[in-house]
C-alpha cells in the first residue's frame, strides 16, 4: 500500500506557512520514503461569521514541487472542477506531467465550500451536472487526446492536445466521491476513488462497501478502481505528547506502533494508497509519522522495491 501526506497550505490551525516551509516539508517526506505528496485545492475559507482564511492556490504549488522533488508521486486533493475550464485543466495536466516527469495523480472533484464559490465568482449551482460534463471533456482528453463534446455548462469543440505529455494515457484520474451519483461517475471514468476522512479503519468499511457496489452497478470490475483514502492522524512521541485528537474529529493516533497497525489494518481492507493528514503539520511531527512509516513497512515481507 503506497503511503501519502498533505502538504499545509492554509492559515489554519497554526498561520499561514511560506512555500520555503511547504518545499520543506515536502522534501523531508520524499527523504522519509513517503510515497507521494497531496496539496487541497481551495481559494478561501470563510466561515459562517464572516471571517476568512487564505490558502495558496494549489495548481502553483504542485508545479513548484515538481521541480523541487525528484521521486514522489505529486497529487491534488482534489481539483475541483468548477475552479477552470475543463479542456485547460486537461492542458495543465498533461503539462505538468511532463515536468515532473509522469509523477502527477490528477484528483477531481464538485467543491463544495460555498462561500469561496461566491468570493471569486464560479457558479456553485449543478455542481455536480458541471462536474460529469467536464469529466467527460478532462477524461476524453486525457486518454485519447481528443474530444468533441456540447453540453449544458461546458463544451469543446475539435478539442486536441498537443502535445500528449510523457505518459500515452495521460496520468491517472482519480474522482473524490461520497455520494451515490458522483461515486457512479468515480466507477465510470476514474482511475482512482477516494474518500475521506477517516481515523479508524473500522470507519471506512461501509464506504467502501458502497463504492464496490456502484463499480458494479456501472458494469465495471471492483478491482479494477484503486482505492484510495483520506486519514487523519497524528503520532505521539516518546515522551507520549503529540498525539492529541482535535474534538470530534475522527484521528488515527497514538505511538509510532499504533498507527503502524492501523495502517496495516487499512491495507487489509484492499486500499491501495493512503494519503495522511497531519494536522497541525510540522517537521517534528512529519517525523514522527515517519517512524510510523518505517515500522509499518518493516513487517517481514513488507520490503518495498524501488
Amino acid at each position: 500500500m503506497k503511503i501519502g501526506l498533505v502538504l499545509p497550505l492554509a492559515e489554519y490551525p497554526t498561520g499561514q506557512p511560506s512555500y520555503a516551509e511547504i518545499r520543506s516539508l515536502a522534501v523531508q517526506a520524499e527523504d522519509a520514503g513517503f510515497d507521494s505528496v497531496w496539496v487541497f485545492d481551495h481559494l478561501l475559507f470563510r466561515g459562517p461569521d464572516g471571517t476568512s482564511e487564505g490558502i495558496w492556490e494549489s495548481w502553483t504549488v504542485l508545479a513548484a514541487l515538481a521541480e523541487a522533488t525528484e521521486r514522489v508521486e505529486l497529487g491534488s486533493f482534489v481539483m475541483c472542477t468548477a475552479f477552470r475550464n475543463p479542456a485547460v485543466l486537461a492542458k495543465m495536466a498533461v503539462t505538468l506531467d511532463e515536468v515532473s516527469r509522469g509523477r502527477l495523480i490528477l484528483g477531481l472533484g464538485t467543491g463544495w465550500h460555498q462561500p469561496e464559490f461566491e468570493a471569486f465568482g464560479v457558479p456553485f449551482e449543478n455542481r455536480v451536472d458541471r462536474f460529469e460534463e467536464a469529466l467527460q471533456i478532462i477524461v476524453g482528453l486525457l486518454r485519447t487526446g481528443r474530444v468533441d463534446f456540447t453540453g449544458r455548462h461546458h463544451w469543446s469543440r475539435a478539442g486536441e492536445l498537443r502535445p500528449r505529455g510523457p505518459r500515452p494515457g495521460g496520468p491517472p484520474v482519480l474522482v473524490g466521491a461520497n455520494r451515490p451519483r458522483t461515486m457512479g461517475l468515480a466507477a465510470r471514468y476514474a482511475d482512482l476513488w477516494n474518500s475521506c476522512w477517516f481515523g479508524s479503519p473500522s470507519g471506512a468499511v461501509e464506504v467502501l462497501a458502497r463504492v464496490r457496489e456502484s463499480c458494479l452497478s456501472e458494469g465495471r470490475h471492483p478491482a479494477t478502481l484503486g482505492i484510495t483514502l483520506g486519514v487523519n492522524v497524528s503520532v505521539e512521541g516518546e515522551d507520549g505528547r503529540g498525539g492529541e485528537a482535535p474534538s470530534g474529529v475522527d484521528v488515527l493516533t497514538g505511538s509510532p506502533g499504533v498507527v503502524a497497525r492501523g495502517l496495516r489494518r487499512y491495507e487489509a481492507l484492499g486500499v491501495s494508497h493512503l494519503v495522511l493528514n497531519l494536522n497541525p503539520h510540522h517537521r517534528e511531527a512529519q517525523a514522527r509519522l515517519g517512524a510510523a512509516l518505517r515500522l509499518y513497512r518493516a513487517e517481514p515481507g513488507r520490503a518495498r522495491k524501488r
